[in-house]
């Protein structure tokens, strides 16, 4: 009698501890996509990438700007101000592409956008250029090339490959710009580029910026 109640707990014991050894069998898929087996957990490493927004952020033209450029673009942003059949506004677009210039373009095309430059820029000049406070009405290279240099932008593009510029807006309504006087008549597009006012010049102006633009 003994000696069956001792094979009975045996066999019992047994049939319990298969089914722990079942479940500490892994089936572990490597990133070439072969399949192992092991009785260790598998690392996180080996977990299979995920697919989705997350993993293709960069190759969806959500590429981040360098540090660099980045800190001088949130110091100084560009924003580009345009019409239709405007020849000017496209070499002005042309040059900021040219150099990997990241920013914001604002189209007027309609009653409201105009009211809002004619807020912005008394004249309603096209295109309009603005570097952080500094506005640069009508397009001369020069003149751009003389602020963008200032402001520390690099000479050649540095924006990463998947890096796609903001599609254009339209201007809309903006709040008048406190102190800015009203004008009338329509945004002139393709108006000759005029000088922009004189920059305020510092008595010593920085070793960086011989210029001595301010913005």
């Amino acid at each position: 009698m003994k000696r069956i109640i001792a094979a009975t707990l045996a066999t019992a014991g047994l049939l319990a501890a298969l089914p722990a050894a079942a479940q500490g069998v892994y089936r572990i898929v490597g990133p070439d996509g072969r399949v192992t087996f092991s009785d260790q957990p598998p690392p996180a490493a080996n977990a299979r990438p995920q697919t989705g927004a997350s993993s293709s952020g960069s190759a969806s033209g959500g590429a981040q700007l360098p540090f660099e450029l980045r800190q001088i673009a949130s110091r100084y942003p560009v924003v580009l101000y345009t019409g239709e059949n405007c020849a000017p506004c496209n070499s002005g677009r042309n040059l900021l592409g040219s150099r990997g210039i990241p920013y914001t373009e604002k189209t007027i095309n309609t009653t409201e956008d105009a009211e809002a430059l004619r807020r912005l820029n008394s004249d309603a000049t096209l295109p309009l250029l603005t570097i952080g406070g500094q506005k640069l009405r009508g397009y001369l290279e020069t003149e751009w090339t003389q602020y963008l240099d200032a402001a520390g932008y690099p000479k050649q593009s540095a924006l990463p490959p998947g890096y796609r510029q903001p599609a254009p807006t339209p201007l809309g309504a903006v709040k008048p710009v406190p102190g800015m006087p009203s004008a009338t008549g329509a945004p002139a597009a393709g108006t000759p580029a005029t000088a922009a006012p004189p920059a305020e010049i510092p008595v010593q102006p920085p070793a960086d910026n011989p210029a001595g633009i301010r913005f």
